[in-house]
């Protein structure tokens, strides 16, 4: 899998805020050799070619903190308030991470009281549409097995003045904030006005989003789910194509700016026979276009299987700077590519005189509110304890990234305002072309 190797410019300042110097012996019941000195690190780079520049000058290279539990926590948790919300988009295995984040918290930290924002954001405002929920081992029993969040969501920024106020309301000092970049920008916001205050509340950001496009983080919770549900979609489009002459079965799945949901599910489903991502345009007509392609596959072997992710050829529309839209999180709304691609593949046959017959899948939102499978769910309770290590100790305006398969402290600056993409010189890309031919 690609992962997003930032340039050393990205990486420059990976240093970790602390709230201040952690002073209470950890109450978390651990191993004495398994407790994480804030001195142990991970390299952010592992090949010898990427380290060299470093060795040169002999500089130490860019390295990021590792997660775990502290041997020392800043917070005594018998006097110790928690809230966690979810923003954004759906996604498989909020709910484990909220489960994970509370009985941590509550069971080997001994925290008495976490409270569970309703509705993203706007649940730490005077509009709340609801109070927090006050969590308890009763309330997030078995809700592992269900798909969504019980703690509901939105989108959108809201003033950090005001949700500051409200984490002061009550009495929260660590806030556990679950989404993807969007509300990535929102918790930042939120350790600045706390940092302007100077208020010792912590903030601590877990990475969510199918679409696997944190930085600085190889893998993110919701992603293999993604990817499994997907194959059926995909198993289905190739049943249809092969059952009919000349059938072509189109699936579209998320991904809005970048395609490794599509690649991966290529991979994982050899059936494939084109993968159009958003970092790889293409072109309709003309050499190599992709209908003429098609044609060329149709012909071979009177079926073809057309996998293609949401932000894929956005530069076959015509461009209206003035019509561009924004959802609340200030994402572009990308055109359906699915549906135009429909129309122009029975556009293009109509007129060749061919007859085909199409069927079209988009699966999107039941993968998104489905339950996460095993490999997330083990991902996601990881995840979970790491935050709530990094928290108690004090760390804050960081999230739990995992890189080169280590938990690590990331600062939230290094990733809001950048996304990661598939590398289309990386093996996952290339590899993709290999099977599809």
């Amino acid at each position: 899998m690609d992962s997003g190797i930032p340039t050393p410019e990205d990486v420059e300042n990976l240093t970790i805020d602390n709230l201040g110097k952690a002073e209470y012996p950890s109450t978390f019941n651990q191993r004495k050799s398994l407790y994480v000195e804030d001195d142990t690190k991970v390299m952010v780079y592992a090949s010898t070619k990427q380290l060299a520049p470093y060795f040169r000058r002999n500089v130490p290279p860019p390295m990021f903190e590792m997660a775990g539990p502290r041997p020392m926590m800043f917070f005594e948790p018998s006097e110790l308030t928690c809230g966690i919300v979810t923003c954004g988009g759906l996604c498989p295995g909020l709910n484990d991470v909220i489960r994970t984040v509370y009985l941590t918290l509550h069971w080997q930290y001994g925290v008495p009281k976490v409270y569970g924002f309703r509705y993203g954001y706007e649940g730490l405002t005077p509009n709340a549409r609801e109070n927090p929920l006050l969590l308890s081992p009763e309330l997030v029993d078995e809700i592992q097995h269900k798909g969504g969040t019980i703690l509901g969501s939105s989108r959108g920024p809201q003033d950090p003045v005001v949700m500051v106020d409200t984490l002061l309301k009550y009495r929260v000092q660590i806030l556990f904030a679950i989404g993807g970049d969007g509300t990535f920008a929102g918790a930042h916001a939120i350790a600045q006005e706390i940092k302007k205050r100077g208020l010792k509340i912590s903030i601590i950001g877990i990475p969510k989003t199918i679409d696997n496009d944190i930085f600085c983080s190889e893998k993110t919770f919701g992603f293999s789910t993604a990817v499994q549900a997907s194959l059926s979609a995909i198993q289905a489009a190739h049943e249809e194509a092969k059952a009919a002459w000349n059938g072509i079965g189109l699936v579209k799945l998320m991904g809005r700016d970048s395609g490794f949901i599509a690649a991966n599910a290529t991979l994982a489903n050899s059936d494939v026979n084109f993968c159009l991502i958003p970092e790889a345009s293409f072109t309709l007509e003309g050499h190599q276009g992709f209908l003429p392609m098609l044609e060329a596959r149709l012909r071979k072997r009177r079926h073809a299987v057309v996998v293609v992710a949401e932000g894929a050829g956005q530069n076959l529309f015509e461009d209206d700077a003035d019509g561009i839209e924004r959802d609340a999180s200030g994402n572009v709304i990308h055109r359906d590519i699915g549906l135009f691609l429909k129309d122009k593949i029975l556009e293009y046959f109509k007129k060749k005189g061919m007859q085909v017959t199409l069927k079209y899948i988009d699966p999107s939102y039941t993968i998104r509110s489905c339950p996460a499978n095993a490999s997330d769910s083990a991902f996601c309770l990881l995840l979970g304890q790491n935050a709530v290590h990094a928290g108690m100790a004090g760390k804050t305006d960081m999230f739990v990234g995992y890189w080169n398969h280590h938990f690590v402290h990331v600062p939230l600056t290094v990733a809001v305002g950048k996304r990661k993409q598939v590398d289309l010189n990386g093996e996952l890309w290339q590899t993709v072309i290999a099977m599809t031919g």
